[in-house]
C-alpha cells in the first residue's frame, strides 16, 4: 500500500480493502490516519470550504470491531480514528473521565483501574474505541440494571461535515443530536472526544458465579429471577435438539471487594494482566470448523462447567471479555469469514424465542459462541438497539445455504416485534430495517439537519439506513 497526499491537507491517504470482525464483504476505500480532533475539524472544514466533499461521502472507523460493514464505505473516504487516543482528564473524585475517541476500551481501563475507577458499561471486548461504542450504543452483560454505553456519555464533541464542533448533552438543547448520534452508527458526524461516568471498582477481579441450566426452560428461568448481582450472561449450546436444546452454563457476578481476594492476589489487587497478548489463531482452512468439531466444542464447553453451582475469583477481562485472551480469534472460522446474528425479542415473546433456538439447532450450520442474555429498558437513541427482552447471539461460519436461516430468523424476530443488531449486521434488507426500528424517521430528520448534504454514509447505511 502507498501513503499519498490527500488534496487540500497534510494528511496522507492510502487505498486499502476493509471488512468487519467477520471478515466477510470486503469494500476498498481511501483511509486516512487523523492525529487528533483537530485533523478532523480541518479536514472537514478544508472538503466543505472547498466544494470537493467526496463523491461516496465519509465515515469514521475506529479498531474494526463491527462484524459486518458499518465502518465500510466503499470508493468513499474513511477515517481511521485510532490516532486520535488521548486519555485527556481524569476526575477522580467526581468519577468522570474524559477522552479522545479514538482511545481504545482496553486502554482507558488500564488506565482507571489503578486508580479505583471502572467503565458502568462494558462490551464482550476491550478491543473497541470509545467513539465506536458511542455509535453502535454497545451494551453489557448489566444491561437489565444498567442500561447501554451511551446512558453513561455525559458529553460528546461531534464535528459536522461542515468543519465545526458541537459539544452535545444528553439533556441539553441538542439532546437531540446527541441521542441521533448514540446508536447513529457514525452517520451523524464524527465523534472526537466524549467525557464518561465511572463507578468505582476496589480491585480487578469479579466474585462470579457459575451453574448449569438442563435446557432452555431451565435457562430463562434462571435468568428470570430477581438477583442480586448486577453481571450476568449464559453461554448456551446452539446444537443440542430435543431435551437438551439451549443446556446452558449461566454465569453471574459482581465486581470484586478487596476483602473478597486471596491473600495471592490482595498483593496486586488492581493488576488487569496480560489479557489479549497471547498467541495469534492462525489462519485455519475452509470447513475444519463444522458440525462435528462444532458438537465436541458444545460438549467440552458445557462439561468443563462444574456440575453444582460454585463461586469463584476471576479477573475482569476473564469475565467480561474473555475472547480478548486469543489474538485474532476470528480466523478459527476460515478464510470465508463469519456471521454474527444477534436480536431481540420482547419478555412475552419466550415461544418466538425458543423457536429462534430449535431453528438454529436443526440448521445444520455449527455454532460454537453462542450468547443469550436479558435486557432491560430501551434508552433515547433512536437506532439504539437494546429493547426490554431476550437477546441471543450466534457465530457461523460463512458457507452457502447461510442466507436461508438468516431469512427464517429474520421472519421470526420481525413477527414476534424483536429487531437485529445493525452493528453485527451485513445482510439486512431496509425493509427489514424499516420494520424492526420504528423510530427510523425521527434518527433520519435529525441526520439531515446535521448533514444535510449527507456527507456521513457507510455501506451499512447504503444498504439499509439511507
Amino acid at each position: 500500500m502507498t501513503a499519498t497526499p490527500l488534496r487540500g491537507s497534510r494528511l496522507d491517504v492510502t487505498r486499502r480493502a476493509l471488512t468487519g470482525w467477520g471478515r466477510t464483504a470486503p469494500t476498498t476505500a481511501d483511509v486516512v490516519a487523523v492525529t487528533g480532533p483537530d485533523d478532523v475539524a480541518s479536514l472537514l472544514a478544508g472538503l466543505h470550504a472547498a466544494g470537493e466533499a467526496p463523491a461516496r461521502g465519509v465515515v469514521a472507523r475506529g479498531l474494526g470491531r463491527s462484524y459486518g460493514d458499518a465502518a465500510q464505505n466503499a470508493g468513499g473516504l474513511v477515517l481511521d480514528m485510532t490516532g486520535c487516543a488521548r486519555v485527556l482528564a481524569i476526575d477522580v473524585e467526581g468519577a468522570l473521565v474524559r477522552v479522545e475517541a479514538g482511545v481504545s476500551l482496553d486502554t482507558l481501563i488500564r488506565t482507571l483501574l489503578p486508580l479505583g475507577m471502572w467503565l458502568p458499561v462494558v462490551p464482550g471486548t476491550r478491543q473497541v474505541t470509545v467513539g465506536g461504542a458511542i455509535a453502535a450504543d454497545v451494551h453489557g452483560k448489566n444491561h437489565h440494571v444498567a442500561g447501554s454505553f451511551g446512558a453513561h456519555v455525559l458529553e460528546l464533541d461531534l464535528v459536522t461535515a461542515d468543519g465545526r464542533v458541537r459539544r452535545l448533552t444528553p439533556d441539553g438543547e441538542d439532546a437531540d443530536a446527541f441521542w441521533a448520534t448514540v446508536g447513529g452508527m457514525g452517520l451523524t458526524g464524527v465523534v472526537v472526544r466524549a467525557t464518561l461516568a465511572c463507578v468505582p471498582a476496589e480491585t480487578a477481579y469479579a466474585v462470579v458465579r457459575t451453574e448449569r441450566a438442563r435446557d432452555l426452560d431451565h435457562l430463562l428461568e434462571l435468568l428470570a429471577e430477581d438477583d442480586p448481582d448486577p453481571y450476568s450472561v449464559a453461554w448456551f449450546d446452539a446444537l443440542a435438539r430435543g431435551p437438551r436444546m439451549g443446556r446452558a452454563v449461566l454465569t453471574r457476578g459482581r465486581l470484586a471487594r478487596l476483602d473478597d481476594l486471596p491473600a495471592r492476589l490482595a498483593k496486586r489487587p488492581s493488576s488487569l494482566g496480560g489479557e489479549g497478548q497471547g498467541p495469534a489463531v492462525p489462519p485455519v482452512p475452509y470447513g475444519l470448523l463444522n458440525r462435528a468439531t462444532g458438537r465436541a466444542f458444545n460438549e467440552l464447553w458445557f462439561r468443563k462447567a462444574p456440575r453444582r453451582p460454585s463461586t469463584d475469583v476471576e479477573p475482569l477481562g476473564a469475565f467480561f471479555q474473555p475472547l480478548d485472551g486469543v489474538r485474532d480469534w476470528n480466523r478459527v472460522y476460515g478464510p470465508r469469514g463469519f456471521c454474527q446474528y444477534q436480536f431481540v425479542v420482547p419478555p412475552a415473546e419466550v415461544e418466538s424465542f425458543r423457536r429462534a433456538v430449535a431453528l438454529i439447532a436443526a440448521s445444520g450450520h455449527p455454532s460454537c459462541l453462542n450468547v443469550l442474555k436479558r435486557m432491560g429498558p430501551s434508552g433515547p437513541g433512536p437506532l439504539s438497539f437494546p429493547a426490554p427482552g431476550w437477546t441471543l447471539a450466534v457465530d457461523l461460519p460463512a458457507e452457502p445455504g447461510l442466507h436461508r436461516l438468516f431469512a427464517q430468523l429474520d421472519e421470526l424476530v420481525l413477527g414476534a416485534g424483536g429487531r437485529v443488531y445493525l452493528a453485527k449486521d451485513a445482510r439486512l434488507s431496509s425493509g427489514s430495517v424499516e420494520a424492526m426500528y420504528p423510530r427510523l424517521a425521527e434518527f433520519r430528520a435529525v441526520r439531515r439537519m446535521l448533514d444535510p448534504e449527507e456527507l456521513f454514509v457507510s455501506d451499512l447505511a447504503r444498504r439499509v439506513l439511507l
